[in-house]
């Protein structure tokens, strides 16, 4: 059931706490991505990120797989895939060579970006990626495209992300389960800020914070680059349990309530509206104010912020987002949610949901999907050279993008 073989797609498959998602992507003539596949399945082997129980994730990607091949029509046999989690971390690093020949060559480049990631980290880490902040040649500094540049010393100045190898060989070991190959694993909140933020946010200085269901993901860019990066335990499930617990009604009832009624900002919520919440057992169901929920709701929400400003001052960054904020991820679809980040944080801030694709409105304009459409945009770019990330026929380009994968580059 492949499409014609001439055309070129690209397969993003995030993998998150309470949902796994497959997006199908068709890259343009014009080099823009048109979504043209989403498959969803609720996700029921993770927690905060990382795998729990491995069969349970993998027939969640094997249906969410399934139903984007069934809408894209195409048989899909390697992905782009997401990873997030506490055990992620970062560093910044240095490096430094000789240029060969007066002029900076690919080879160059890739022997300092070696020297950078030549770090003391320990043996149960592994390096993610090795994001260039600078290069610097001889005295100039400010440098974003060394290659075909003169001098004589080429310096780096590098982002580190490393993550733990437990974690990563078992997302791997769930798509490989599932019959699919990884083309390459990319950090949740990366692909987000992919989706969502502008060229001009990133050069000016903005912070991405995408509210999933079991971690918030943190990302700041300056001067087009990324400067930081973290991970926050505080997300979408645990305002689940504390509506569950306050309320005292069932999780699942908790779920439902929150995505219908509830409100981050208590002065947003009318007092005269109520909502029916059903009981735990045989007890009859109860009618409650919405402010009530509101209140629950928060006090959780504001934890959440004032991590996200204490992690932001431990970390050097505050002063380096003068464009604000960029609330994305299903978490930040709530009411209230931006105008209360606004008030803690002091900052303008925005709800940031996929721009730079075109395609299924379900997928477009959804902050729901921004990790998604983030991997499917960068695997397009990563991507290029061969025709689609669906091993329609010939797998070109997958055991190159495999072997960097492990050697840990992007």
């Amino acid at each position: 059931m492949a499409r014609k073989p001439d055309k070129s797609l690209v397969v993003g498959l995030d993998i998150g706490t309470s949902k796994i998602v497959a997006i199908v992507g068709e890259i343009q003539p014009d080099g823009g991505v048109e979504v043209i596949g989403l498959g969803s399945h609720a996700s029921r082997g993770l927690k905060r990120g990382m795998v729990v129980d491995i069969e349970s994730t993998e027939q969640s990607i094997q249906r969410a797989v399934e139903e984007a091949e069934l809408m894209a029509d195409c048989e899909i046999h390697s992905v782009f895939a997401g990873i997030a989690g506490t055990h992620v971390s970062s560093r910044q690093s240095s490096g430094a060579v000789a240029i060969r020949d007066t002029e900076v060559t690919d080879s160059d480049v890739e022997r300092v970006l070696e020297s950078a990631r030549a770090v003391a980290i320990p043996a149960d880490q592994r390096i993610l990626h090795v994001l260039p902040k600078g290069y610097v040649i001889d005295s100039t500094d400010g440098i974003r495209q060394p290659v075909g540049m003169s001098g004589v010393r080429l310096e780096v100045q590098v982002h580190l992300v490393t993550a733990a190898n437990s974690a990563v060989q078992n997302v791997t070991k769930c798509v490989a389960r599932c019959g699919l190959q990884v083309d390459d694993l990319i950090l949740h909140s990366l692909a987000s800020a992919e989706s969502v933020l502008s060229e001009d946010e990133k050069e000016l200085g903005i912070g991405l914070i995408d509210i999933g269901a079991g971690t918030t993901d943190i990302a700041v860019f300056a001067e087009g680059a990324i400067q930081h990066t973290a991970c926050i335990p505080i997300a979408g499930d645990l305002v689940t349990s504390d509506i569950a617990v306050a309320l005292r009604t069932p999780t699942l009832h908790a779920e439902e309530i929150k995505i219908k009624y509830a409100c981050a900002l208590e002065q947003l919520a009318s007092s005269d509206e109520t909502l029916q919440v059903p009981s735990v057992g045989d007890r009859p169901p109860r009618r409650l104010e919405r402010q009530t929920l509101a209140q629950v709701v928060e006090a959780r929400y504001r934890e959440l912020f004032h991590h996200v400003q204490k992690q932001l001052r431990q970390s050097g960054c505050e002063n380096l987002v003068p464009a604000g904020l960029v609330l994305t991820g299903g978490g930040a679809r709530m009411e209230g949610v931006v105008e209360l980040a606004e008030e803690i944080m002091h900052m303008p801030v925005r709800l940031g949901a996929p721009q730079h694709v075109r395609g299924l409105s379900e997928v477009v304009n959804n902050p729901i999907h921004a990790t998604g459409v983030g991997l499917l945009l960068r695997g397009s770019r990563l991507d290029r050279p061969r025709a689609g990330g669906l091993g329609r026929g010939s797998s070109g380009g997958l055991v190159s993008r495999f072997k960097q994968w492990f050697q840990g580059e992007f």
